[in-house]
């Protein structure tokens, strides 16, 4: 040291020697302190320079800092969740540090200071009660409620078709769930990226600020990054059992809907080749089957055998347990059979038209309901009701005004109301008359032939009809009394004889007889000078009274 102490003084005496040609000399000494504060002011120059140049560096990383703590969202869940853990256990800290407080003053408060700040600790300390009750479980580990991912619900098995959008519906909702999940470590991974720039920063400024003015900061900030980072590694880990766990119950739901896709296809397929069946029998049916009627009871008959055995395939291949299906039903079959008489009437009645054959389609029958008559055609019989078609008949003529609606019967109504058939089996004709008065002074037994011979001469052909359709009859029903000829009766009544003429017409077409024989008669009447047609009428006979004198009396005897 001494060496390159004179080395330096020599050198500066020389310099100073050969610039100055007026210098004075100078001793050893004093050129030493000359060199010494030389030396002093340069080293204060490099220092301030130093300085400078850190002060310069911390203001750079500060703001550095600054535009980093800006990239860290403050909305961001992981943010939240770590500040109400430390709310909490800062909350949990200061209630501690209360009841201690309120324990010494319980057993130690004198003045009436200590009373009141005894009552004003009692309040403080039910308040952080009542919020560490609400922030109860977040002391106990950060991040908890975000580490634990979405919970698996019991996925019911696929049983049926329906159960396949139940299938794809929870498939969807798993991959939402698992796809939030990887959200929540996309978000705590960006966030830890940003959080180690902090850190790094700190550490580089803690190393520049010789006062440790950021070494508690740094401190603070790396236990942040370590809980932080501790909670990646928790939540990698449990994604990846997470998602073992999801792909086990995606690839059971994918079975079960491959399952009862596979199924659907059979039962297709199956209920196709009975359709197909079905079909090519309704074919035979309308090849060899000329009748309407019998032809369309057949139909009815096939299509419900159809729909019967495509109920009976689902049934079979949807229920699983027959035993336990009956049993259910049997429990229920009492309130079932109460809340649906109606209709398991109308089916039995159903099963009564149809096997019975009491009533066909194309029947023209008289309904009786609710105090009005209906006459018309069955157009159908279904399964709960019959359509009958309302014509133009005598009831329509004289009661109801009205016809052409289209009537609907339950089919229960073969039990409880009066339902007649005026074309039963193979009878296709009915009797009906025509009612007409004479005077008393006519003629009535040349009434009486008119009448009969009008109603030959036009129901000849239905009574032929009749006769044969009795007969065919015969080999159901007991006859007796098969008369078919023209019926003819007179009646006394108080407008004179009434003439009925009965007779035997088409079913359908009654009221078209009735008029031709009607006319036919009033016509034959008028034309026959001893017949007269009567109707209500009055008689008034006048006679003259001639004006005659009482008889004289003389002593009370009459002369």
């Amino acid at each position: 040291m001494k060496i390159i102490q004179l080395f330096l003084f020599l050198l500066l005496s020389t310099s100073l020697f050969a610039q100055n040609d007026l210098n004075v000399t100078l001793t050893p000494e004093q050129l030493i302190e000359q060199n010494r504060v030389a030396e002093e002011e340069r080293l204060k120059e490099e220092k301030e320079k130093l300085a400078e140049q850190k002060r310069f560096e911390i203001a750079a990383y500060e703001s550095e800092l600054q535009a980093l703590e800006q990239e860290i969202p403050t909305e961001n869940v992981w943010i939240k969740s770590y500040a109400s853990y430390l709310t909490s256990l800062d909350v949990k800290n200061n209630l501690e540090k209360i009841k201690e407080r309120i324990n010494y003053l319980v057993k130690n408060a004198k003045t009436i200071s200590d009373g009141e700040e005894l009552s004003v600790l009692i309040e403080k300390e039910t308040l952080l009660s009542s919020q560490v009750d609400k922030l109860k479980g977040r002391s106990a580990a950060p991040f908890s409620n975000l580490l634990v991912p979405p919970v698996i619900g019991e996925v019911e098995k696929i049983s049926n078709p329906f159960d396949i959008f139940t299938g794809l519906s929870a498939i969807k909702t798993i991959r939402t769930d698992l796809d939030e999940y990887k959200l929540k470590k996309e978000s705590l991974e960006g966030l830890i990226v940003l959080l180690r720039k902090e850190n790094k920063i700190y550490e580089i400024l803690q190393n520049l600020d010789s006062k440790e003015k950021y070494e508690k900061i740094k401190r603070y900030k790396s236990l942040q990054l370590e809980r932080f980072e501790t909670a990646l590694d928790t939540i990698v880990v449990t994604l990846e059992v997470y998602q073992k766990r999801l792909e086990i119950v995606q690839v059971d739901i994918n079975k079960g809907i491959e399952k009862q896709i596979y199924s659907l296809m059979k039962i297709a397929m199956i209920i196709l080749v009975v359709f197909i069946i079905f079909f090519l029998l309704k074919l035979v049916v309308k090849r060899y089957i000329t009748d309407n009627e019998r032809f369309y009871m057949a139909n009815k008959m096939i299509t419900f055998a159809n729909f019967s055995v495509i109920i009976l395939i689902l049934f079979l291949n949807y229920i699983e347990n027959v035993s336990h299906l009956v049993t259910i039903l049997g429990f229920a079959s009492a309130g079932i059979a109460i809340a649906m008489k109606d209709w398991f009437m109308s089916i039995l009645g159903w099963l009564v038209i149809v096997i019975g054959g009491s009533i066909s389609v194309g029947d023209r029958i008289r309904v009786i309901m609710d105090g009005a008559e209906y006459v018309g055609d069955v157009m159908d019989v279904s399964l709960l009701r019959m359509t009958v078609l309302e014509e133009i008949t005598l009831t329509s003529v004289t009661k109801n005004r009205r016809a052409g609606r289209i009537i609907f019967v339950p089919n229960n109504y073969v039990f409880t109301r009066m339902i007649a058939n005026y074309t039963h089996s193979s009878l296709k004709t009915v009797w009906d008359g025509v009612h007409i008065t004479i005077t008393f002074d006519s003629n009535h037994k040349k009434a009486m032939h008119i009448a009969k011979e009008a109603a030959k001469k036009f129901s000849k052909g239905y009574t032929d009809i009749t006769r044969k359709q009795l007969n065919k009859l015969r080999q159901h029903y007991s006859l007796k009394n098969t008369n078919v000829e023209p019926r003819i009766y007179s009646f006394i009544e108080p407008n004179g004889i009434v003439i009925d003429a009965w007779y035997l017409t088409n079913a359908y077409a009654t009221l078209t007889l009735r008029s031709v024989i009607s006319l036919e008669i009033v016509e034959a009447f008028n034309a026959a000078d001893d017949i007269t047609i009567a109707y209500p009428t009055q008689n008034l006979h006048i006679q003259n009274h001639e004006r005659t004198t009482p008889p004289e009396v003389n002593d009370g005897e009459v002369i």
